[in-house]
């Protein structure tokens, strides 16, 4: 199995917009851009260069591979991932479980794939094709949705498990995608992490999200719900993690709010170890 080279450590996503704030964190060790916002360009911020030669790994995370889709991969986009992925030389690249475009028309969201052992084939033969073409490992992310393809024949755990036993992917672990489906579709968050490898996850997604009239939105513009730090604090305490990266896409918080954040991942990271460490001596004792 493929994998980064080392931990990644505390991270946030790249905006312009925090480029400053983000400058001035010395406990950082990665960031993630928007693969597609550099596409077009070889042109690297100097705030992101400066980030890179300061020892703050980058790693570029697509939205428009597209992999969970009926039509073939574009090779195009996958030379460019593989380019800017050389360009600011990430550990690994990421995209989504997910489907963007359909009879030449796109969909402008992430969409929730059928959980059928069908699509299944295909996610995984897109995901093949892509690892080959690929320079640096691949991390895939399972997404949040709102709602469910009828005719499921693979709950998302299960699924999930077999798409990663079946090629050489990651998996970028989203934690605030799991709060958000067990709470609008049902389930239970705790149990839905027992069932994956958690072995095979590259790095972790934190975000919030919003409640509209009894749905919750993953918005990526709100402080992180408590049970999503929860959440974090049960993975830790089962599986070491290689990274955890907080996402803010809007309504940007002040310095002080965001560092608060940062350090109660940090907090929520420590406290899951010392669960584990205390576990595994009392079980070697």
């Amino acid at each position: 199995m493929s994998s980064a080279s080392s931990p990644l450590g505390l991270g946030i996503g790249w905006r312009p917009e925090l480029a400053d704030l983000i400058s001035r964190r010395g406990d950082l060790g990665f960031v993630e851009i928007l693969a597609e916002d550099f596409f077009l360009s070889d042109e690297i911020p100097p705030s992101l260069t400066r980030l890179h030669d300061a020892g703050v790994r980058i790693v570029p995370h697509g939205v428009g591979l597209s992999l969970g889709g009926a039509e073939p991969i574009c090779p195009a986009r996958v030379d460019a991932l593989g380019h800017l992925a050389q360009l600011v030389q990430a550990p690994l690249v990421s995209e989504h479980i997910a489907f963007v475009r359909a009879g030449g028309l796109e969909t402008g969201h992430l969409l929730p794939v059928p959980r059928t052992r069908a699509m299944l084939e295909i996610l995984i033969e897109n995901v093949h094709l892509v690892e080959a073409d690929l320079p640096v490992p691949l991390a895939l992310e399972n997404i949040s949705a709102l709602f469910d393809w009828p005719g499921a024949e693979l709950d998302e755990a299960a699924f999930l498990s077999e798409l990663l036993a079946r090629t050489e992917a990651m998996l970028l672990l989203d934690l605030e995608n799991i709060y958000a489906n067990t709470r609008n579709l049902g389930g239970d968050p705790v149990a839905f992490l027992e069932k994956l490898p958690l072995d095979r996850v590259g790095y972790v997604h934190l975000a919030g999200g919003r409640d509209v009239a009894g749905v919750y939105h993953d918005t990526h513009t709100e402080p992180i719900p408590d049970e999503v730090f929860a959440l974090l604090q049960e993975l830790c305490a089962r599986n070491a993690v290689p990274g955890v990266l907080l996402e803010r896409d809007g309504q940007f918080p002040g310095e002080t709010a965001l560092d608060a954040e940062l350090e109660a991942i940090k907090s929520a990271m420590e406290q899951g170890q010392a669960r584990r460490v205390a576990h595994e001596f009392a079980y070697h004792s």
